[in-house]
């Protein structure tokens, strides 16, 4: 049977700086993808012509930058990530194969053989964050699990986790001590049959 083998990470994208190449509904869909996550997160979008929505977001955003360009190999300079999705794909591979030789992680729209991370599912309810992957093979799974997981993890989940937080404060010992009380805590989150 296959396996996902990727490996989740929640990314502080305020921290990191991002490209985005490509102005049109696909880099619309993955700038807002972002900022659903990441309100603050620093990209820089690169394209020669920006769908509206775009321009609007990035008025609503002080952290976004609209260059009207071409794509140039400077552009990867002081990056940590990168996503191509022109309607070119001999671009979205020029910028690939040039983010590759620069070890930056990159991500080519709808070609995950050029792809080292995809954008998966996410669930946001305050401080809890659940990441969602079909491997690439199915948004529209990741899609659905991530509608369901939205509505069976309860509204208050955020004060449970700030309440624990407190808790986990005050708790004095080694660290095992302090684990084993959490995981007491915490047991009834578990299904027990």
């Amino acid at each position: 049977m296959e396996q996902n083998e990727l490996y989740p990470i929640f990314l502080k994208l305020h921290n990191l700086n991002v490209l985005i190449v490509g102005g049109g509904n696909v880099g619309l869909e993955k700038l807002s993808f972002l900022l659903k996550s990441s309100p603050n997160a620093n990209v820089e979008v690169v394209a020669k012509e920006f769908h509206l929505e775009i321009k609007v977001l990035a008025e609503k955003h002080p952290s976004i930058t609209l260059t009207k360009s071409k794509f140039k190999k400077k552009m990867l300079k002081k990056r940590h990530m990168v996503i191509a999705c022109t309607d070119n794909l001999e671009v979205n591979k020029r910028v690939y194969n040039l983010a590759r030789k620069r070890y930056l992680i990159c991500n080519i729209a709808d070609t995950p053989d050029l792809c080292d991370y995809y954008l998966g599912g996410i669930v946001t309810k305050g401080n809890v964050k659940i990441a969602i992957s079909t491997n690439g093979k199915s948004p529209t799974t990741a899609k659905r699990l991530r509608e369901f997981f939205e509505e069976v993890i309860p509204e208050d989940i955020n004060q449970m986790v700030e309440n624990l937080n407190e808790y986990r404060k005050t708790l004095k010992g080694n660290f095992e001590d302090k684990v084993r009380r959490m995981n007491e805590i915490t047991s009834s989150l578990k299904n027990k049959e």
